[in-house]
């Protein structure tokens, strides 16, 4: 975890958005998508989608690594984002091992990380996450 985090207490959800973004649209996309979604997948989060930027900001993950954790590794999937997130502060996945899979650019950091585990993990601890079950795999969801 980082201590120089970039939001401060007097941020809007925009200004937090184009601080944490580095100006990578992909990023900022990414936490709109945080934002309009974050408290329909997880309704127990405290401050929904802002609570998962604040995630983002605590773990020392900015602009171009935002993106690849929501495209690469989530396969922008959202609640599969959200989980992730949600899995470093379970403790289920290391904040140093998410930072370093975002932190690669060739598509390796999806390897570092095993989304769906940490999804299903995530649902077993919280029984009221991503209630309409966006981030389950479809292959899935007809095994079941």
């Amino acid at each position: 975890m980082r201590t120089n985090e970039r939001i401060q207490l007097n941020d809007t959800p925009i200004t937090a958005v184009a601080k944490m973004s580095d100006g990578n649209p992909g990023a900022m996309t990414a936490m709109m998508e945080l934002i309009a979604n974050g408290e329909k997948i997880d309704p127990d989060s405290f401050m929904g989608g802002l609570g998962n930027i604040l995630s983002l900001d605590t773990n020392g993950i900015y602009g171009t690594d935002i993106y690849v954790l929501f495209n690469d590794i989530c396969d922008r999937n959202v609640a599969r984002m959200i989980s992730v997130l949600r899995a470093v502060q379970l403790g289920f996945l290391d904040s140093s091992k998410l930072a370093d899979a975002c932190s690669r650019q060739d598509y390796s950091g999806k390897d570092m990380i095993d989304v769906i585990a940490f999804y299903q993990q995530v649902k077993e601890q919280l029984p009221n996450f991503d209630p309409e079950d966006v981030g389950f795999p479809k292959e899935k969801k007809n095994e079941v």
